[in-house]
């Protein structure tokens, strides 16, 4: 089965005040970053869901800002016409999630797919598992249980950066580790 990618930018942002996908991390718009993490870990296709078209392509929330399960399944319509049975479901707000990260959502053969204990995002999900009667405003736990998704341990390492930035202050914390993380890796 061929993984394609689900990056979700469908939030009104209201907690950070500005558009999440289009603030910079280290230079590089959130979404770009999400989709070149997408890249890295085997994605073929990638679609950013919401409201907004940052110039990848793009499904549109439908209904508009009606949640993220109505997102998820929208996407997921679309990679499977796409010819892709699974996705790799990304939030517009972790910009920071590394490729060794997702390894162990990755790593999960067979079966509906995979989430983290105690986060809903990131998700692998097969395309058959999203329920028929999905609903757009369930919360993505509903989703997770009623696609039986399987419950990995996040590690702890990660957890932040797959959390993601919702606030400010979020955004500034993640920004200083990302600044932190990159200095580490420039040669001396």
């Amino acid at each position: 089965m061929t993984l394609g990618a689900i990056i979700l930018a469908g939030g009104a942002s209201s907690r950070m005040g500005a558009d999440k996908g289009a603030m910079l991390w280290a230079g590089v718009r959130a979404v770009d970053r999400v989709a070149a993490l997408a890249r890295s870990v085997g994605a073929l296709q990638i679609i950013t869901v919401g409201a907004c078209d940052y110039g990848l392509p793009f499904v549109a929330d439908e209904p508009p800002l009606g949640g993220p399960v109505g997102a998820v399944a929208a996407g997921v319509a679309a990679l499977l016409e796409a010819g892709h049975a699974r996705a790799l479901v990304l939030a517009v707000d972790a910009p920071t999630a590394r490729p060794e990260d997702l390894a162990p959502l990755l790593a999960v053969q067979g079966g509906p797919g995979a989430a983290f204990e105690g986060l809903h995002l990131p998700m692998l999900i097969g395309a058959a598992a999203i329920p028929l009667d999905a609903q757009p405003d369930w919360p993505l736990a509903r989703l997770v249980e009623r696609a039986g998704l399987r419950r990995l341990i996040c590690p702890p390492e990660a957890r932040d950066r797959l959390r993601g930035a919702n606030t400010p202050n979020e955004r500034k914390r993640l920004l200083a580790a990302l600044a932190a993380a990159e200095s580490r890796a420039r040669p001396a």
